[in-house]
This record gives structure tokens, sequence and C-alpha cells, in this order.
């Protein structure tokens, strides 16, 4: 396959090694029947610095995310330039990458986010699953079901017990309206037939520290940003949200052992606009994907609780797809509208 022009050091044997030659035989070949021009201008991607574009504030679960993919192609000798277009929940960041050029320089760090504002938001100049072409999977993480210490409840059953007893006395926080927080506690209400009042705020911190303080009683936060705070003791991890027991949480149970059916994670990948060509595509593929192989990306994403998501654009299409249908589920049950 084409690769990065700092890919010469790739090894020429294996499965990689192997398809990459077929391809360039291929590539060869297409351009002696007339196809130069266009080969020849994806094999000189990229010949300038491609901007990654961010749709939350610097400093965030995303953004770290961004600048260790960032940092790494560095290395590589390549130069991505992390671009932060926070606002309007990360539409304004995808509006930028769909109306882009599709020349494979600006991309979108989208996810899960995007496919909950794609019924979350009608009116939308853009449409998410035709607009922005999957590239690759980075990561995902868990949100993590979590209540002040104080709380009754110290397993899920009580906490479903307690709440069932107690019909519209709990307020769960939110890190804003349709974020994963909110949708992942909404699906926790649908499947259990709970009542609970949301109290959306605006971002993580803003409703940790309303938990912390006991103004709300129960917070569905992704794990990376609370794992500091349930390892001190602040506050008790009661499951966490994802299909698997987490490895930074090893003994925290999943929900899914209490209600059946129950697993959600947040993912994260890679988005171009549509049209991007095939060969840049996979060039960026190869890429994500090798970043992620590296056993020192892995310690450190594992570390803050990611879990490796690596694929084929086809594949991480796929979940994309299947992450919109399911919360468009759950918005239009518990009638979610943006604000």
């Amino acid at each position: 396959m084409l690769s990065f022009r700092s890919f010469t050091q790739w090894k020429s044997t294996g499965p990689m090694g192997l398809a990459r030659r077929q391809f360039l035989q291929l590539a060869g070949s297409a351009m002696a029947l007339g196809d130069g021009p266009a080969i020849a201008w994806a094999q000189a991607y990229p010949s300038r610095p491609v901007h990654l574009v961010v749709g939350f504030p610097a400093g965030g679960t995303l953004d770290v995310l961004a600048h260790m993919l960032s940092d790494w192609i560095a290395r590589r000798g390549q130069t991505f330039v992390v671009e932060n277009r926070p606002g309007a929940s990360s539409n304004i960041a995808a509006a930028a990458v769909a109306h882009a050029p599709p020349d494979g320089y600006m991309l979108l760090l989208d996810g899960s986010a995007n496919a909950i504002n794609e019924t979350l938001y009608p009116n939308l100049d853009f449409d998410f699953l035709r607009d922005i072409a999957p590239v690759a999977g980075l990561a995902s993480i868990s949100n993590v079901m979590e209540v002040n210490p104080s709380f009754p409840a110290k397993t899920v059953p009580e906490f479903i017990a307690y709440a069932r007893a107690n019909p519209g006395k709990i307020n769960f926080a939110s890190s804003g309206v349709g974020t994963t927080s909110h949708v992942s506690a909404e699906l926790f209400k649908m499947m259990t037939g709970i009542e609970m009042v949301h109290v959306a705020y605006h971002g993580s911190m803003a409703a940790i520290t309303d938990l912390l303080g006991g103004r709300v009683q129960v917070y569905f936060d992704n794990v990376p940003t609370s794992i500091g705070f349930i390892k001190s003791g602040k506050l008790r991890a009661l499951a966490v949200t994802a299909a698997d027991r987490q490895q930074v949480l090893p003994d925290i149970p999943t929900i899914g052992e209490s209600v059946r059916g129950y697993a959600t994670s947040v993912a994260y990948g890679i988005g171009a606009p549509k049209d991007t060509p095939a060969e840049i595509v996979d060039i960026l593929n190869n890429e994500i994907n090798a970043f992620l192989d590296d056993p020192g990306v892995k310690e450190r994403l594992n570390a803050i609780g990611f879990t490796m998501q690596p694929g084929s654009p086809a594949a991480y299409g796929k979940l994309m797809r299947a992450e919109t249908g399911k919360w468009a589920k759950v918005i239009k049950f518990a009638g979610i509208g943006a604000q």
C-alpha cells in the first residue's frame, strides 16, 4: 500500500510488505496505462502539514489523544497540526471538515459524539455519515457510573432498588445535553425503568464538583476524567458501561453484569471529507494502525483507560453507523432535544 514518505524504513517482508510491493507494482502498471498523474499525486502525499481538527477545547480527553497521535507522527518525519475548534457539541469542527477539500489535508477526530449529533441536531448543513469518510478507528473508553461515597447504594442492583423506592429523587449529572455521559444514563433509565432527573453542566469538571459536593447523586463520566477521584476514594464507582471490565478498574463490574444487554463505550476515530481518494485514506489508515500498534502508545493509552481500536476504514464506518442507530433510539425514547 502507499504510505507516508517517511515510511521508507518499513520492512519489505511479511504480509504488509508484500501488500505494499504489490500495490506499487500495480501503481506502476496503472501509470503505464495512462493513470500516471493521479498515482503520482497520491505518492506525493503529504507534501505539507495535515490539520487534525478536534471539536472540543484543549486539555480534554480527545485533545490528549490527538496530541499523542500528532507527536508520534512528528517523530516519523511528518506534521499533524492539532486544531481545536470547540463549539456546538463538536458540530463546528465536523462542519469545517465536511466542507473542506477532499485532499487529505484536513481531518476530523470524530466518534460517538458525532453519531449522537446526527439525531440530536436534525438541521445541520452536513450529514455525518454521508459527508465524513471513515479513515480509521483510534480507541474507545468506557464511562463509569459513579456516586458520592455518602450515597447509600454500593452496587448497581442496590442503586436500582433505591431509585425505585425513591422515584424522581435521584439527580444525575451530565457534561451537557446529548453528551455521552447524558445518553449513557438515559440508556440506563430506558433499560431499568427507573426515574432520574437530568442536571446538565458545561463540562465534566463542573459535574464532578457538584457530585463531590452531594448536589447530584450519580454521574456516568469518562473513565480517564474520573479515575483519579475513584482511586483516591473521593468518588465510588458502581460499574463501568463497557461490555467488559476495564484494565484500569479491574475490580469494578460492568453494568451489563446486573442489567442484561447494557453495554456502551465511547468510540474515537479519524474521518476525512467525502471523496478523499482511496489511496490517501489507505495511507492514513496504515499510519494510524501503526501508531496503535506501538508498544509505548499502547502502554500510555491503556494506563488512562483507553482500549485500542485498530482496523480498516470499512470497519470504522460500520461502527459509526451502528453508533448512530443506537443513540437515535435512545434520544427519541428520552425525548432529548438540542439546547
